[in-house]
């Protein structure tokens, strides 16, 4: 029983990252400081590639979620403070992703005017939330979590509890700058390594 969930919850959280770094690929974003014209325009030219990366980005971080939660249940540290604020952190996280990607559809409308560009600020705003809480609090926990379990290496917990940190620190760093730096938002991405190694480990040990 043990050994299935291993394998189910790995395989869910490779197709989870999968998912998410699809998602970046088809849906490149529309230009910093763009005009309502231009949103219009670039909604219009990548209108389905935008619709299924919403899409992609909402299912691809439920499956790493529930990778999360699988490392916490096989840790035994369901009933534990660090395990609980796993939950906590991972409900966090679900939240600002879907607030994201809800205003991605937004941007989409035409009516009423202006209203594209009022959902872009949303993305823009709530992109801090994922430095400043999201990572952090989902990150920092599963870390305290794996360093008591031999779920998966010691090194993936420092790793971990150092990512939470760091995103921290970002989300400080540059909270007074409305719109990130894009090189920034993309050293988000360096999280999916470490859900995408994690999981193959999990599913070769479920062996």
């Amino acid at each position: 029983m043990r050994n299935n969930i291993k394998k189910f919850s790995g395989i869910c959280g490779i197709i989870g990252v999968i998912m998410l770094v699809v998602s970046f690929n088809i849906n490149p974003g529309p230009p910093e400081g763009a005009s309502y014209e231009q949103l219009i325009a670039f909604g219009h030219q990548y209108y389905a590639s935008i619709l299924w990366g919403a899409w992609l980005q909402t299912i691809g971080p439920f499956l790493i979620i529930l990778f999360a939660f699988s490392l916490v249940f096989l840790s035994g540290a369901g009933q534990t403070l660090s395990g609980w604020m796993v939950f906590f952190g991972a409900g966090v996280l679900m939240t600002i992703s879907l607030i994201e990607i809800t205003f991605y559809v937004a941007v989409l409308f035409k009516d009423p005017p202006q209203g594209s560009l009022f959902g872009l600020n949303i993305i823009y705003a709530v992109q801090h939330l994922y430095f400043i809480i999201g990572a952090p609090a989902v990150f920092i926990p599963l870390g305290i979590v794996l360093r008591n379990s031999n779920v998966l290496p010691k090194l993936f917990s420092w790793l971990a509890i150092g990512m939470g940190i760091f995103f921290g620190i970002l989300g400080i760093v540059f909270l007074f700058h409305l719109i990130l730096p894009i090189w920034v938002t993309a050293i988000a991405g360096v999280q999916a390594f470490w859900w995408l190694a994690s999981s193959i480990i999990v599913v070769v040990r479920s062996k």
